[in-house]
């Protein structure tokens, strides 16, 4: 009679038991550790989950800046490239260096077949 007793009164859960451990060794802890322990793994990919994507865009901001610098840097070649090939400048560099090159005064022509 007395198990019975002991049985059906329940106990009543208390901080002291919370923070010392004794809670989970109740009986619905221990029939709910594998839900318990999947939770906690699930919970655990979630978060790396998130700081992988974090990362990305982190990376993805630093290549999005890369390309930016790259496609001015490209620009401003390019405009020097232009400026030095420009038919003008190409006359001055050839007379200040004592060339006998010389522009020619005909116009082109085109050669057919």
């Amino acid at each position: 009679m007395e198990e019975k007793n002991t049985k059906n009164t329940k106990k009543h859960t208390s901080l002291k038991d919370i923070l010392g451990g004794d809670i989970l060794a109740t009986d619905f802890f221990r029939r709910q550790a594998g839900l318990l322990f999947l939770i906690m793994v699930l919970t655990i990919i979630y978060i790396n989950n998130r700081y992988e994507c974090q990362m990305q865009l982190i990376r993805i901001d630093n290549l999005k800046k890369e390309l930016t610098d790259i496609k001015y840097d490209a620009l401003t070649r390019s405009s020097e490239l232009m400026e030095r090939s420009r038919q003008s400048r190409i006359e001055e560099y050839i007379s200040t260096k004592e060339s006998d090159l010389q522009t020619s005064t005909n116009p082109p022509y085109v050669i057919r077949k």
